[in-house]
């Protein structure tokens, strides 16, 4: 089995994770600083946005140094595609300051092929993320499974064109409190 970096500095001690590790999005002064713009626009709380900028910064070392093609959680590609619209940071600061080479995001063709190749790609993600770092949180770097056959099903939705409820809500009992509610509000 191949070694999953092509170097063999461990993560912590790589010169191109430390510069990572305080790497800031954007400008320092700015108003609504990224992890802030990334936990409003994703419904999160910016102490969850804050993990999930650590583990973008994690994958962009991953995508540097691991010796093969790496697929992002759907997470940290929303921390990647929010951090694309920061052009000029992303352009010419992040690849060529910090990186010291571009990093495209290309969306995939479709397809099974297609399909079984991100599949294969993401669980090698996951293999280089522990061998560089230890074990991936889950609930931000989900198993393949869930990343490539659950989480492309979501869909965004306007908190102020529909109601919301969780499914462990419904199945916690709400569903009975919100139809007893109903009912008594109309009698």
């Amino acid at each position: 089995m191949n070694a999953p970096f092509a170097s063999s500095v461990s993560a912590t001690a790589d010169p191109l994770w430390l510069s990572l590790s305080t790497y800031e999005v954007g400008p320092a002064d700015a108003a609504l600083p990224f992890t802030q713009r990334l936990a409003r626009e994703n419904g999160w709380s910016p102490a969850h946005a804050a993990r999930v900028f650590e583990e973008y910064r994690r994958f962009l070392y991953l995508a540097m140094t691991a010796a093969h093609p790496v697929t992002p959680s759907d997470a940290v590609d929303q921390a990647w595609h929010l951090h694309l619209t920061y052009t000029r940071d992303y352009w010419e600061r992040l690849c060529p300051e910090v990186l010291g080479r571009a990093l495209h995001h290309g969306p995939t063709r479709g397809g099974r092929e297609e399909g079984e190749r991100f599949f294969d790609q993401y669980a090698r993600t996951l293999r280089s993320y522990e061998a560089a770092f230890g074990p991936a949180p889950e609930d931000i770097w989900p198993d393949a499974r869930r990343r490539l056959m659950i989480d492309p099903k979501a869909r965004r939705v306007h908190p102020h064109e529909a109601l919301i409820l969780p499914y462990r809500w419904l199945l916690g009992g709400g569903l009975a409190a919100l139809l007893t509610y109903a009912l008594w509000s109309v009698l």
